[in-house]
């Protein structure tokens, strides 16, 4: 068993190890007597709070962008994805009617004189073949669901191996109406579809593109009239093409704004003392509480977070100048990793909401303390946002214990499944694939070993 990303993770796994990061951040005493559901999404709205709302609502649209939670960002987000793939699919069919009709009148133009003259079509006129022979085949994966499809554990049979088999990648938010019929929650099995907003995405690589080279990004003042422009496009739900005409520097204020005006700050308020509390150690010791308390985060915050770190990363490292091919000089960005942990710190760790009494007070220890993690987070993002094959152990004993009937599956998975050449910003993960042919039957006594060897090594009495 080898380290595996994060957001690989199953989202029961993900839970699971939620929990033993609790756990032995309690043990450590960094955290007090914290309940998960806190530093999640926060729950539902009182009738107060719901009335509020909607009368707002009324007065003016309600923002798709800014100022609201980030599990909402979100989505809105994939609530616009599929409705531009439904009007993508319309205008398809469109197409391929036209295209039908337009066939149809030059064959019917082709008729033989007999057929004119009684007013019969003749038979080859209409084509035996679809209208649409590769449509089904152009529809969207994730829109097809097989009939052995099942999503969580609470739907497993007694004949588990081939129901687990037929499961497929869940979306977050998508199960929530069967979610609510049932008592228990109920977890996927597979990994959570990647969540990074549509704006932050777009943002990092439009600076990744045109900007790496800008001196003095997000330092140097921009635009507010066209910043403010870009903001109310976002809010209004608009696809907002960030191209070589836009300014980099206006871009650049545009993240740190949404960052800024979100509700629930990147890092969740409950997490802010623990973070900070990470500064005066030193090592080892250091980067794995920080990759505890990132364990903890909800996955919309973590993969915002991972995406985030890992563009400031690639600015850092543009940020002395360079020699071309050429001979000529490569001015650098100016900003180094100590540069843009103090812009981007305080957006990211905030103690109090912002517009709340104190929210820009901030003493000198705590600025301090918030540069020196945030350092930390950008230099060392690629090892803390990965799963050490130790901790997946942890996982599966402690899976082994509440929901036993799973292990087999998720080991399987991680033994038989592709590497992927995907990038982390994929918005999909696949269930494993069977191996095909007579590499599965060379393979297969390997990954029996193997899966073998690991469950003796948890102590499951689980037969293969």
């Amino acid at each position: 068993m080898q380290a595996v990303p994060l957001h690989s993770l199953s989202e029961l796994e993900r839970a699971s190890l939620q929990e033993i990061a609790l756990y032995q951040l309690q043990e450590k005493l960094l955290v007090g007597d914290l309940s998960l559901a806190k530093v999640g999404p926060k729950g539902s709205k009182s009738i107060r709070q719901k009335l509020e709302s909607f009368s707002k609502e009324k007065k003016d649209c309600s923002p798709q962008t800014f100022g609201i939670p980030l599990f909402q960002v979100i989505a809105n987000d994939r609530a616009y994805k599929q409705l531009q793939e439904a009007v993508k699919k319309s205008r398809r069919l469109c197409l391929e009617v036209e295209a039908t009709v337009t066939r149809f009148r030059a064959q019917r133009q082709r008729r033989s004189p007999m057929s004119r003259t009684f007013g019969m079509v003749p038979c080859w006129v209409f084509p035996e073949e679809p209208l649409s022979p590769t449509f089904l085949h152009n529809s969207s994966w994730s829109q097809r669901r097989g009939a052995m499809s099942v999503d969580s554990i609470t739907d497993l049979s007694d004949n588990t191996s081939k129901l687990l088999e037929a499961l497929q990648l869940s979306h977050p938010h998508e199960l929530d109406a069967r979610r609510s019929l049932g008592k228990k929650k109920m977890l996927s099995l597979n990994p959570i579809t990647w969540q990074v907003p549509r704006i932050v995405d777009r943002c990092c690589k439009h600076i990744e593109t045109h900007g790496l080279q800008t001196v003095g990004i997000f330092r140097v003042g921009s635009s507010k009239k066209r910043v403010q422009q870009l903001r109310e496009e976002f809010d209004r739900g608009l696809d907002v093409f960030l191209d070589e005409h836009q300014s980099v520097h206006d871009v650049a204020a545009l993240l740190k704004e949404f960052l800024r005006d979100m509700p629930d700050s990147l890092i969740p308020r409950e997490l802010y003392a623990a973070f900070l509390s990470t500064a005066s150690m030193e090592g080892p010791a250091q980067l794995a509480t920080l990759q505890l308390l990132l364990f903890l985060l909800p996955p919309c915050h973590s993969d915002t977070l991972h995406r985030l770190l890992r563009f400031l990363s690639e600015v850092a490292q543009h940020a002395e100048s360079s020699w071309g091919p050429d001979g000529q000089e490569i001015p650098g960005n100016k900003m180094t990793v100590s540069n843009l942990a103090t812009i981007f710190g305080p957006n990211i760790l905030q103690k109090e909401k912002p517009g709340e009494k104190d929210a820009s007070a901030m003493n000198f220890e705590d600025s301090a303390a918030i540069i020196l993690v945030l350092q930390r987070l950008i230099e060392h993002y690629q090892t803390l946002f990965m799963v050490s094959p130790e901790t997946q152990h942890d996982i599966l004993r402690r899976l082994f214990q509440t929901d036993p009937d799973v292990i087999d599956y998720l080991l399987r998975r991680k033994f038989n499944a592709v590497p992927s050449t995907k990038s982390e910003d994929s918005t999909e993960e696949h269930a494993p694939s069977p191996l095909p042919g007579r590499t599965r039957i060379l393979e297969s006594s390997s990954v029996s070993s193997e899966l073998y060897s690991n469950i003796s090594f948890l102590n499951l009495d689980v037969g293969i």
